[in-house]
């Protein structure tokens, strides 16, 4: 192992009589399928295949063996190896012994000290009068109505229909934005103060037309940069209307007979889910140490998987909110690079969970993979068994397994912690 690395080298030679069997192996397939002129198909002589075909057999014979030997070397070494090999410096030769250097990682030999019995401070939220008021505030809001209203012009707060487009300010006859009855909620987050400064005040039938100034960062390529002239016509404007705070918000939100129902019931949660952040927040701190002490090299293939696996992730939480990652303005490429630091503190944290669940013979059952894949099912539009054969093809179901037995890890890890708890009001 290199000095700082997990990287390794290794000498592979496989003998000459078994480079000449598989030679013949594949030069016998070849004979069978080819079509040499002046030879009936599976007629063609093995020495005319092996010279004819000489340097598509010898690529074949070298995927075909490398691998294997590869494998029985790091076998007999012991070596715990990361991902595939790269094979350099072949040399095959006629009645010689195959060989090559093959390169890569292994898995390196994680220290990580004491694991069980340390300190930790974690929060003892409580709940106050004010957060459950907030939470059903929330709650009406997402239950609110809309209706029209024609005795005052829009103001903030208004849910205005309209139909709009934008064209370049530069370029006129370019069309970059087009909506067709679509909504504009004013003064919200979310709606760009240009659009909410330009259609306050206005009616149902109005016409209006302001422009947008789109900073060089915006999600969308189309815009970004650009200062675009909208001309929107207002087809109506409607006002929230909030449910009622009485016992019918209980029922209708709450499945709670009486207003106070519900706001014992969201105390409730509410208290359950800030208890969970505190000890997931102990949690995290508790790795965190363990990372900082651990002082062992990470290969360097498997920072590049978790690089490639936040960017998917990102990429799919742009997918989510209807923005096409192709058309994002985002230089991926230095997202990318920009994720090094969080990855390699990811695989640092995994080797260390990994080597916990190692020692204390901690195991992921075939019926807790099969729960966490009902659990997943149940957020998606597959069956879980249709989600568990394409996690199984695609390596997903080892990712989920290997996710489960560190979490199993950790929490091995928090149990047998000393928690000093504070209070704290959230």
């Amino acid at each position: 192992m290199e000095a700082e690395t997990c990287k390794r080298e290794l000498l592979i030679q496989i003998p000459s009589e078994v480079v000449q069997k598989e030679s013949e192996n594949v030069a016998t397939g070849y004979a069978r399928k080819v079509r040499v002129p002046g030879f009936r198909p599976g007629r063609v002589p093995r020495d005319l295949i092996l010279q004819r075909f000489r340097k598509a057999i010898r690529e074949e014979v070298a995927e075909s063996l490398l691998p294997k030997f590869f494998r029985d070397t790091a076998k007999e070494q012991n070596l715990s190896v990361v991902g595939n090999p790269k094979f350099g410096d072949v040399k095959f030769e006629d009645n010689q012994p195959l060989t090559c250097t093959a390169t890569f990682e292994v898995y390196p030999s994680v220290e990580i000290g004491q694991y069980k019995g340390l300190e930790i401070s974690q929060d003892e939220p409580r709940v106050s009068d004010e957060d459950v008021d907030q939470a059903i505030e929330k709650l009406r809001e997402n239950a609110a109505t809309f209706e029209v209203v024609e005795e005052r012009p829009a103001e903030d707060g208004d849910l205005l229909s309209v139909t709009y487009e934008g064209r370049a300010l530069n370029h006129p006859g370019a069309v970059l934005v087009q909506v067709k009855e679509g909504t504009v909620r004013l003064g919200v987050e979310g709606t760009l103060q240009q659009f909410t400064e330009g259609l306050r005040g206005a009616r149902a039938g109005d016409v209006r037309e302001f422009e947008v100034v789109y900073p060089g960062d915006f999600g969308q390529a189309d815009v970004a940069g650009k200062t675009v002239k909208f001309r929107v016509e207002v087809l109506a404007v409607k006002r929230k209307v909030l449910p009622p705070l009485d016992d019918e918000l209980g029922k209708t939100l709450g499945s709670e007979p009486t207003l106070e129902g519900l706001r014992s019931s969201l105390r409730k949660n509410l208290q359950e889910m800030r208890e969970r952040e505190a000890r997931a927040e102990a949690k995290r701190k508790l790795l965190d140490g363990l990372i900082a002490s651990g002082n062992f090299p990470i290969p360097e293939v498997l920072v590049e998987e978790q690089m490639d696996l936040k960017v998917r992730q990102l990429a799919g939480r742009l997918v989510d909110q209807g923005v096409d990652p192709g058309k994002a303005n985002i230089d991926w490429n230095k997202t990318r690079k920009e994720l090094r630091s969080v990855a390699e503190r990811d695989v640092r944290g995994n080797l260390i969970l990994r080597k916990v669940a190692e020692t204390e013979k901690i195991e992921i059952s075939d019926e807790e993979i099969d729960q966490a894949v009902r659990e997943l099912a149940a957020g998606g539009n597959e069956s879980p068994a249709a989600l568990k054969t394409r996690l199984t093809r695609n390596g997903g179901l080892a990712r989920l397994q290997s996710s489960r037995l560190n979490q199993k890890a950790l929490d091995f890890i928090y149990h047998n912690a000393t928690v000093v708890r504070q209070l704290r009001l959230v």
